[in-house]
């Protein structure tokens, strides 16, 4: 089955850190540029960040820039998103996605990527 699976959500506190990882299941994610999604309650889908296949380029949201890393493991089939200095505006429903396309299309979510992971919930609080 072709998937993309995310783990590593979870409740933290404000200034805290959670890393987040999409896992590629059924195809070679090498070849793909990978994005963060992120909704919140009420909200539209936003990119946060996204990555290209070789991991050399990488954009991110002005509201994540200088707090979030995202890195890719081609060997593990895996992309993480290392999410520091945590908000409450960060909490919501976490989800990458993969698509054969450049990384500033792909954040931008005007496109339909090839496939979407099933969300990891992330909750800022204390």
């Amino acid at each position: 089955q072709l998937q993309l699976v995310e783990s590593g959500g979870g409740l933290v506190q404000p200034g805290g850190s959670l890393r987040l990882s999409c896992a590629a299941s059924g195809f070679i994610l090498k070849y793909y540029a990978i994005g963060w999604f992120r909704q919140a309650p009420g909200k539209e889908r936003e990119g946060v960040s996204c990555i290209s296949s070789s991991g050399g380029s990488t954009n991110y949201a002005d509201s994540v820039k200088g707090r979030f890393t995202i890195s890719r493991d081609n060997a593990k089939n895996t992309v993480y998103l290392q999410m520091n200095s945590l908000k409450p505006a960060d909490t919501a429903v976490y989800y990458c996605a993969a698509d054969r396309i450049d990384i500033a299309t792909l954040c931008s979510g005007t496109t339909k990527p090839d496939y979407w992971g099933q969300g990891t919930q992330v909750t800022v609080s204390s």
